[in-house]
């Protein structure tokens, strides 16, 4: 059972390195023989109206995408005006297209902006629902239409299920629809499995309905502006396509849906276009839809904060019922620097695919530069190192995002590493040029990344040792390879995988090889275990001591990096329970909150904080969780009470989950540790 439990939590991720592997056999597969330089020429040929229509249609489609939070918004109950939710939306949108993880990267960023303008967090909680739900229905509704009409546009699925299945997933998606619209009229606010319910007014449903399906055929419609007149390829077949093609990726959540997306395109629309035309109507749709909208949402985003950070100063108060100078950060430093570094962990993956598609692409080292007896032993392993350190930055960005420090700077070695051998490249000189760029932005970003990885934060065990040796024996093994592999002609080490020419013996050895390096990569630069410590006397004295308030009851002390910040807190089954904000030095107050979370992980449990003050509550935010605040009794107020004072105390948790377990072991009031 606890097996059972722990694949339906890792699931989604299982599901997106499926995908991932997937498109990449398909581009193998289908595409080795593609070159650059085709994809160049068939860039060039695309004409100047089609470019005009395409950026056209990209305005069209973020204009539409804004009226979701306008419409959230007043069906969360406190209307925003339009030049705030197109705001709101824009940067929330360009965010999470980019980084993936659409529902939590695009919900931090409208935390941030409605809890300025007034709104609650379960307000704010309406409004990421409510937009998170529209895009389903128009993807439903549309999705129904097209295996009706162009059942056999689907890729994969369209050739290997028969028709009448394909038109019962239809009937089902249209049903669902229709009962949701029937449930907003009917049902209006229910309670249902304990969750108290409410669905938008029926006119709403409808107008979220039709405004998703608008929204939806607009954002195809950038991409096929771009391609070129193909027999057989109408608006309604390749919109089956790229209804396909993106749902695949944002299943696999991967930054940008990056080679899932691609990969399933050049699959759905190979029976009617060339590989090149394909990928360069793409690589335009990519730079529309997502870099030059991230880039001017990013600036946006940043003036924002520094104009709220300079009315801060001037003495105006926040919205959220407090400042954040007391953490010892500016407020820029806080908010921007986890937006930055979750932004860096996604560039840092990108940049990782890029490299590993250089075998797909048919790029070609070039080192006749040095000895020629050389040269012929190292030209195979040459051509593998890139594929490599795309590799291994997957592994690190996947470890930036839980903040670890060796991450950091193996990162940046591993961004130059490979700009140093695609320099040497004949062709893709530009992708080296972006792994510089990417290390010169993660570079000045080392105080996001304060986590001690496990090698470093205890006494050196033989486990650790092991590891590395693995790690050294995995490198060597690997450059003894080239003997074996003189035959391969510009390959990565994953397609050398799918080389039926080569003996079964040397690509078994060589997965197994790679597989144990990055295994071992990924050992080494695991974030450290939280060592907390036991709820006792010295505790006591030592959290007093920090002008923390001792609670009268406790289970154990969380400190923070530097030692310098703490927080009790108690264990209620599967919640780990923290007693009031951290108590300390401001500096080390939210990694304090961050080791929390962390013990909360290694003890397979979720964490809370109950009598939390306004100061922090963004911090709790970035870990997902929401903030109720507590009466005189300590206990959850209504959503629609008095506005919060600057001495509001909050339960902040993950309300949907946990708020029904919790309320009948919150401590009574008064009995928060919290040091104002």
């Amino acid at each position: 059972m606890d097996l059972l439990k722990k694949l339906l939590r890792n699931l989604p991720a299982l599901l997106g390195l499926a995908l991932l592997g997937g498109a990449i056999y398909v581009v193998q597969k289908e595409f080795r023989s593609l070159k650059i330089s085709e994809i160049e020429h068939a860039l060039a040929a695309i004409p100047h109206i089609s470019l005009a229509v395409s950026f056209l249609l990209t305005v069209v489609a973020y204009g539409t995408l804004t009226f979701y939070d306008r419409l959230g918004t007043i069906y969360a109950g406190n209307p925003v005006s339009y030049t705030r939710v197109a705001f709101a939306s824009f940067c929330a949108y360009a965010l999470s297209h980019n980084l993936g993880f659409a529902a939590v990267s695009g919900a931090a960023v409208r935390y941030r902006l409605y809890s300025h303008w007034g709104l609650t967090t379960l307000q704010i909680g309406k409004v990421v629902a409510f937009c998170s739900l529209t895009f389903t229905l128009g993807a439903g509704v549309l999705g129904g239409i097209i295996l009706f009409n162009e059942p056999k546009a689907v890729p994969f699925f369209g050739d290997t299920l028969p028709v009448w299945l394909l038109y019962g997933i239809g009937a089902v998606m249209w049903a669902t629809v229709a009962t949701y619209v029937m449930l907003a009229k009917f049902l209006g606010k229910r309670r249902l499995f304990g969750h108290e319910v409410e669905l938008p007014h029926w006119r709403m449903a409808l107008l979220q309905v039709l405004l998703a399906s608008v929204d939806v055929a607009i954002t195809a419609g950038i991409l096929h502006a771009l391609l070129p007149a193909a027999p057989g390829l109408n608006y309604l077949r390749f919109l089956g396509v790229y209804l396909a093609s993106y749902s695949a990726g944002l299943v696999a959540s991967v930054p940008g849906g990056i080679g899932v997306f691609d990969a399933a395109m050049l699959l759905g629309l190979s029976p009617y276009l060339e590989p090149p035309q394909i990928l360069g109507a793409v690589v335009v749709f990519r730079l529309y839809y997502y870099i030059i909208p991230l880039f001017i949402s990013g600036a946006l985003f940043t003036g924002n904060e520094l104009l709220l950070r300079g009315r801060s100063v001037a003495g105006e108060p926040s919205r959220l019922g407090g400042r954040l100078d007391g953490l010892g950060l500016s407020g820029v430093s806080v908010l921007t620097s986890d937006f930055a570094v979750t932004a860096a962990a996604a560039a840092v993956g990108i940049c990782g695919a890029l490299l590993l598609s250089l075998g797909a692409v048919g790029a070609q080292p070039d080192i006749s530069w040095i000895d020629p007896d050389f040269a012929l032993l190292a030209n195979p392993i040459s051509e593998f190192v890139p594929s490599l350190f795309g590799a291994a930055l997957i592994v690190l960005a996947l470890k930036l995002g839980q903040r670890v420090t060796l991450a950091w700077g193996a990162a940046i070695l591993a961004l130059l590493g490979g700009a140093a051998f695609c320099f040497l490249e004949s062709e893709p000189l530009w992708i080296g040029f972006v792994l510089v760029v990417t290390a010169l932005l993660l570079a000045p970003l080392r105080s996001g990344f304060y986590r001690p990885a496990r090698v470093f934060s205890g006494p050196m065990r033989l486990s650790t040792l092991m590891t590395l040796l693995c790690l050294v024996l995995a490198v060597v093994a690997l450059a003894a390879f080239g003997p074996s592999l003189r035959s391969v002609d510009d390959d990565s080490w994953w397609h050398a995988l799918l080389r039926a020419d080569l003996p079964n013996s040397v690509r078994a050895s060589l997965a197994l090889t790679v597989g144990i390096g990055l295994t071992a990569l990924g050992r080494l630069v695991r974030p450290g275990r939280v060592q907390a410590m036991t709820w006792n006397a010295e505790a006591r004295l030592r959290y007093a001591g920090l002008g923390g308030m001792p609670p009268a009851r406790a289970d154990g002390l969380v400190w923070g990096e530097g030692g310098r910040a703490a927080l009790p807190y108690r264990r209620f089954g599967s919640i780990l329970l923290a007693l009031g904000d951290p108590a300390g030095a401001p500096g080390d107050q939210a990694s304090a909150i961050w080791r929390l979370r962390d013990l909360a992980a290694q003890e397979g449990r979720e964490p809370a904080v109950w009598g939390a003050g306004p100061r922090l509550l963004t911090i709790y935010a970035d870990l997902g969780l929401s903030a109720l605040r507590l009466g005189v009794d300590g206990r959850p107020l209504p959503a629609d009470s008095e506005p919060a004072s600057n001495t509001a105390r909050y339960l902040v948790c993950k309300v949907e989950r946990h708020l029904q377990a919790l309320l009948p072991h919150l401590p009574p009031a008064g009995d928060h540790a919290t040091a104002d």
